[in-house]
């Protein structure tokens, strides 16, 4: 599988310590692509991210990241000077999270159609996936994101874009509702949500239901054969409740609904769900898949950083309701 985004480094304080206590940061690396393409690594399926680094050392730094991390990284492209950043105090219990970023400048929002032969990307793919967050960044970023799904078109390859999008990042003269309407319409699997279709598509009634909106997208977008969404009750930034659901064009389904009582990390739990339900639209029935892609996300809160590094085993043992955390010897 493929996937296309910028890659950010990530800051921390340390532990739970707020920005205004922390004399030290930690740091990692993570986007929402990339890591949607870790967590499928991780799962054994051979995977790449085509991103664009800084040609610095830091640079360097990140490609290794991925590497690390079991993918191949043959086609990033590097140029300019510096890679986006983000700063993230963790929360817990009724004290939420806060995220500060610093991304304009950066590499990839420099990033131009030109640089990316993706014909040449593709070759060898079943799946692309791709995200709001990468169109919102600049134009050339999203200009880039409809090539590669245009081509994936051409090529026979499965696409899946995860649309839920940030307003506030559209700041380059396009808005959300003119340009992510042309990348969904190429897609095969769309994951979002209530709030994301009635943002972003005018069809929305403010008092549909999900499953009457996911019928009118694909009433739109006939290439689309399923709509996908993850809910999230949050009952404290420490404890919150996870349900996938799925619209295939013909049944609604729910999965058994994760009840995940002492959050370690929660950035990233929303790529764990897409590269699970990934994993588990090419290998099971729709059914098993969305549960497979619950299961994933609910793991990765127990993970600290980006990235979903749990295995098959893991993930098949709470889907299958093993929820005990027993020690495996």
């Amino acid at each position: 599988m493929i996937t296309f985004g910028e890659v950010m480094m990530r800051l921390s304080p340390p532990g739970y310590e707020k920005f205004s206590q922390a004399s030290s940061f930690e740091l990692v690396y993570g986007g929402g692509e990339a890591n949607v393409a870790i967590s499928c690594a991780y799962l054994g399926m051979k995977a790449a991210h085509v991103t664009r680094f800084p040609d610095n050392a830091l640079g360097k730094a990140a490609t290794q990241f991925l590497r690390k991390h079991w993918l191949s990284t043959e086609h990033v492209i590097y140029g300019d000077n510096m890679i986006g950043k983000y700063f993230l105090e963790k929360g817990a219990v009724h004290r939420p999270s806060e995220v500060i970023y610093e991304r304009e400048g950066s590499a990839f929002s420099l990033i131009e159609p030109s640089m990316v032969n993706w014909e040449d990307v593709l070759k060898d793919a079943d799946w692309f996936h791709w995200t709001g967050i990468t169109p919102a960044i600049t134009e050339g970023a999203a200009q880039c994101c409809l090539d590669a799904i245009r081509t994936a078109n051409k090529m026979g390859i499965t696409v899946s874009g995860d649309i839920n999008s940030r307003s506030n990042m559209w700041k380059y003269g396009k808005p959300m509702q003119e340009v992510i309407p042309d990348l969904v319409e190429h897609c095969d699997v769309v994951i979002t949500s209530s709030r994301g279709i009635r943002e972003i598509f005018d069809f929305a009634h403010p008092e549909d239901k999900f499953q009457d909106l996911a019928q009118k997208l694909q009433g739109l977008y006939p290439n689309v054969s399923k709509v996908v969404k993850k809910t999230r009750r949050t009952i404290s930034a420490s404890h919150h409740q996870i349900q996938g659901k799925l619209w295939n064009g013909e049944t609604y389904i729910k999965s058994d609904m994760l009840n995940i009582t002492h959050i370690i990390d929660r950035v990233g739990t929303g790529d764990a769900f897409a590269a699970g339900l990934i994993y588990g639209l090419l290998h099971y029935g729709d059914e098993q898949a969305i549960e497979f892609a619950s299961a994933a996300c609910a793991l990765k809160h127990t993970v600290p950083g980006d990235v979903n590094t749990v295995s098959l085993e893991n993930v098949k043992s709470l889907m299958e309701g093993d929820t005990s955390g027993a020690i495996r010897r």
